[in-house]
């Protein structure tokens, strides 16, 4: 599901611009990797293209919908930083609970297999707070692994995750490009963006522009 952001502006208030004239486009099959420095704007982005932030001016179209429109955000997910999980559930009912969300049931058996897979066997009707910050980061791929929407938002989801859940994660993320999905990755982990995004934008005052090794290129402006 093709991601199109045109002309996009935000401002917290008269004198405190974050975003200027952004444009850019996510194609189906494609992983964008967001990067650029602390304060530059990243998660305001992203808020404002989920409409989390309402849009001040410009254009968000997640498909051919708006991205204010209920299609879209039921075509999307997103990962946020934090791990702020209702702890009084368990990894299997706050997996279930995602699933209810977008009105889907979930399969019992592929969530022990992916609980297997992330190192968490046998830990899906713990509680989540007894999990560790890793383990937390972890439950949230898990349920996006399983629902599987057509865009995907992961905003520094992957911070505090081991090294072998990351490889894990970079070849489950690759299967949801494969599969035709669209996916916004934001990381400071350049060597992991290196590994899975096909194109890179960088957000940061000015015009910057970056090359990956496939000879693709991708620019957002922010003054």
């Amino acid at each position: 599901m093709t991601l199109s952001v045109a002309n996009v502006n935000y401002a917290y208030n008269s004198r405190t611009q974050v975003l200027h004239d952004v444009s850019f486009t996510i194609a189906e099959d494609q992983i964008m990797g967001l990067i650029g420095p602390n304060g530059s704007g990243k998660s305001t982005l992203i808020k404002v293209i989920l409409d989390l932030l309402q849009l001040q001016s410009g254009r968000v179209r997640i498909g051919p919908d708006s991205s204010q429109s209920r299609s879209a955000k039921m075509s999307s997910i997103y990962l946020s930083s934090n791990d702020y999980l209702p702890e009084f559930l368990t990894g299997e009912e706050y997996v279930r609970f995602m699933h209810g969300l977008y009105g889907e049931s979930m399969d019992h058996a592929a969530l022990r297999t992916q609980f297997a897979r992330y190192s968490m066997r046998d830990r899906h009707r713990d509680l989540i707070e007894d999990y560790s910050h890793g383990m937390r980061k972890k439950l949230q791929l898990i349920a996006a692994f399983m629902l599987r929407r057509r865009f995907t938002v992961i905003d520094e989801t992957l911070n505090g995750v081991d090294i072998d859940a990351i490889n894990l994660f970079e070849r489950d993320i690759r299967q949801l490009a494969t599969e035709g999905r669209s996916v916004l990755l934001c990381s400071h982990d350049f060597t992991m963006l290196e590994h899975v995004a096909d194109e890179l934008a960088f957000l940061i005052q000015g015009p910057w522009w970056f090359r990956l090794p496939s000879g693709k290129l991708s620019k957002i402006t922010e003054r």
